[in-house]
């Protein structure tokens, strides 16, 4: 059993700020790629950035230079969060976490995990 629980949306101005995190633990032996994805109004699901297990950052040329996506491992919880800068209108939408993880007692996997979602509003 994996749980994954967001949180961190809510309101901003433009230009203003907001630090999304989510939480996975559970029967985890390890976690992979954990990403961060957004779906707007009447838009498909689009990737806005992702973390790698070999430590590297990539991001939606749309969100470049203004979000940062960080991951650590605390008393048995991975937690991944999405530091995001100058917020924009068009980053409005609700963002969800996905992650890829093994599972014990076997390592059996990796399978694909989604937060719940939380929303983001950029608006004036």
């Amino acid at each position: 059993q994996v749980q994954v629980v967001e949180s961190g949306g809510g309101s901003v101005q433009p230009g203003g700020s907001l630090r999304l995190s989510c939480a996975a633990s559970g029967n985890i032996v390890s976690i992979y790629d954990m990403g961060w994805f957004r779906q707007a109004p009447g838009k498909q699901r689009e990737l806005v950035a992702i973390s790698t297990s070999g430590g590297t950052a990539n991001y939606a040329d749309s969100v470049k230079g203004r979000f940062t996506i960080s991951r650590d491992y605390v008393k048995n919880t991975y937690t991944m969060y999405l530091q995001m800068n100058s917020l924009k209108p068009e980053d409005t939408a609700v963002y969800y976490c996905n992650l890829q993880a093994t599972l014990s007692p076997f390592g059996s996997g990796p399978f694909s995990y989604w937060g719940q979602g939380t929303q983001v509003t950029v608006s004036s």
